[in-house]
Formats: C-alpha cells, structure tokens, sequence
C-alpha cells in the first residue's frame, strides 16, 4: 500500500494531515475511520473517494495535539486487533458448527 500525503499540508502542522491511500477504498477507509473517531484526542477523522474511477482514498486526521502520523499508526494497529479477533472468533464458531 503506498500512502503519501497531500501537498499543502505542511503549513497546518503535524497534528492536521490528509494522507492519500493508493489503490484504497471505502473498505479501508470506514473501518478506519470508525477505530480513530472513537480516541478522545481526534477533534476530526474522515475519508473520501475523489471519483469512482480514480483508485485512491484521501484520509484526513485533526487532532488537538497528538501528531496525525502517530493516530494513523495507532488506527492501523488497532484495527489490526479487530480483525484477528474477528477471524478467531469465526474459526471458533466454525468449528463448534462442524462438530454438530
């Protein structure tokens, strides 16, 4: 995944940043975007998809003082904890139904 920020950021400082995600859509963006609205320190997170036949997501983080850089690693991670334990949870239940 190759992710860059948008030109003009630079003069808004690290806490306010638009991140722009190649090959990236609304899957990536709303789950994201659900983990990282949920931190007391985000003033505003969300994402758009310029056009449908452009492949790429812009990301926007503003937060009160923690680096937007930082938010977005932490997102990801977490985001990463939901999905291992929803694939744990399925594989369980899986094998719970094939033992009937």
């Amino acid at each position: 995944m190759k992710v860059t920020e948008l030109p003009g950021d630079e003069d808004s400082g690290p806490t306010c940043r638009t991140y722009v995600f190649q090959n990236e859509s609304h899957t990536l963006g709303n789950a994201l975007k659900c983990i990282i609205n949920r931190y007391e320190d985000v003033d505003f997170c969300g994402y758009t998809v310029p056009h449908p036949a452009e492949n790429k997501m812009h990301f926007r983080i503003q937060s009160k003082e923690t680096p937007a850089l930082e938010i977005l690693k932490r997102g990801f991670q977490d985001l990463e904890k939901v999905c291992e334990h929803t694939i744990d949870v399925f594989e369980k239940e899986v094998k719970e139904f094939n033992k009937m």
